[in-house]
């Protein structure tokens, strides 16, 4: 799974728990770890949902001002089959 470096910034400050992905085939596992270049991040849940379902507290968790935002986001992204919702963590610096 890759993500901009911003992203990654917010992740290792507290800022962002949440990140949501549409994809053929996930790329990440519930209890896994994904070494990026600002260090490991803890994959803590992986949930199935739909878009629609996202809520304006999940956006903002994941770094959307709200729902709409997140949308706008979303409509600029590839199609995939799936679509999660990832819970992550920054645990520390990659060895």
């Amino acid at each position: 799974m890759l993500l901009k470096r911003d992203l990654l910034e917010d992740i290792k400050a507290g800022k962002v728990d949440l990140v949501f992905r549409r994809w053929n085939r996930p790329t990440v596992k519930e209890g896994g770890t994904l070494k990026t270049k600002v260090g490991l991040l803890a994959i803590k849940s992986v949930t199935d949902m739909s878009p629609d379902e996202v809520t304006d507290a999940e956006a903002q968790r994941a770094g959307f001002k709200d729902v709409a935002d997140f949308r706008r986001w979303l409509d600029t992204m590839k199609e995939g089959a799936l679509f999660q919702k990832i819970e992550v963590g920054y645990i520390g610096e990659a060895e």
